[in-house]
């Protein structure tokens, strides 16, 4: 178990964030190995291609968590929800058109937060969240979350997110919890 010491979180932009890959590919592959997700390095490296177009997004932005010694412990990363996205799409069940309506700003996109296994359970995670969206101007916040990884959707849970439905976003025998956060609440 790591040492409670003191862990920075760095708010980053996209070009930031494709500058500091190694740390985010770090962070990721280590939790993302784990149940219930079980990612192999060909499902890491896929998922690092399209990371580092993602950081070419204007409104990308990323959070990275180091200790002490400056390893790194914990990302977030998300980006505004375009007008034509097709989120909303792959619901299995469909939402009013009142809450799938789309403008590139009233949305953003929660796409990752992983907090590797030694340095949970010490705040690092909501710290992680509240960085990266702090400042942002969307109304409220989306996610999809693995509904097995029971720790992550009860943080999500308690920081104010409901769930909305469920959805397949990837190929795979797997739905996906769909939450939302409403920021004006």
């Amino acid at each position: 178990m790591a040492t409670r010491g003191t862990i920075t979180v760095e708010r980053m932009d996209g070009p930031a964030a494709a500058h500091a890959v190694d740390a985010f590919r770090l962070v990721y592959a280590d939790v993302f190995a784990e149940p219930p997700y079980n990612e192999t390095a060909d499902d890491i490296t896929a998922a690092f291609r399209r990371f580092l177009l993602q950081t070419r997004k204007h409104t990308f932005r990323g959070t990275l968590a180091r200790s002490e010694d400056g390893e790194p412990v914990g990302v977030a990363c998300g980006w505004t929800v375009p007008s034509d996205t097709r989120w909303w799409d792959e619901l299995t069940e469909s939402v009013p058109d009142g809450m799938r309506r789309e403008d590139g700003h009233r949305t953003f996109g929660l796409m990752e937060l992983a907090v590797r296994g030694a340095w949970r359970g010490q705040g690092v995670a909501r710290r992680l969240h509240e960085a990266v969206l702090d400042g942002i101007e969307a109304e409220r916040v989306l996610l999809n979350v693995h509904p097995d990884s029971q720790a992550a959707s009860a943080a999500y849970q308690a920081w104010g997110y409901a769930k909305i439905g469920e959805a397949r976003p990837w190929e795979g025998p797997h739905l996906y919890d769909v939450m939302l956060l409403d920021l004006r609440a």
